[in-house]
């Protein structure tokens, strides 16, 4: 999934040259988009959570609705909570850096899971088993209480990015 970061350009040079004591600041690279002047987005990709897409839809009795915008929602409050804390762990996926993103401490991947908007793509957690076997614990719990998705039908999200969609999305 598609998260927007906002980084203030002011915010960027403040980092410049490191205080003693504190390690110094690390150069970020991701494709980048002017939201006005002195303000930027750079997407990157969560490492090990992959949300329903944007436009992705999902199946519950009453028939589809858009469980990729409510992903994206989710995330979007979650963002809003507090200050967001990105650590790059991967190289890019997507033309994306990919990151593990907190905000309040809290893993947003693992949350989404855990709400039933991502799934666990522990294919690559394998050099973090101690996350992969979070995500798996959230994911079984989401889909135990039927949370999110899980109320209903779906595809996953790297099967839909391939083309696969439910009937209800033919129509």
């Amino acid at each position: 999934m598609k998260t927007a970061i906002l980084l203030a350009l002011v915010a960027l040079a403040a980092c410049g040259a490191a205080e003693p004591g504190h390690e110094p600041a690390q150069d970020l690279t991701g494709r980048g988009r002017a939201l006005d002047g002195d303000t930027i987005s750079i997407d990157f990709r969560f490492s090990g959570a992959d949300a329903f897409e944007r436009k992705q839809l999902c199946q519950i009795s009453s028939g589809c609705y858009p469980c990729g915008k409510l992903a994206q929602d989710a995330t979007a409050r979650m963002l809003r909570s507090g200050e967001a804390t990105i650590r790059l762990v991967g190289s890019s996926s997507y033309g994306r850096p990919v990151a593990v993103v907190s905000v309040n401490g809290s893993d947003l991947g693992e949350q989404l899971i855990a709400q039933g908007w991502a799934v666990p793509a522990t294919k690559y957690l394998r050099s973090d088993p101690d996350r992969a076997g979070r995500y798996m614990s959230a994911y079984e719990d989401a889909r135990t209480n039927k949370r999110g998705a899980h109320a209903g039908a779906w595809i996953d999200p790297e099967k839909w990015r391939r083309g696969e969609r439910l009937t209800c999305e033919r129509a």
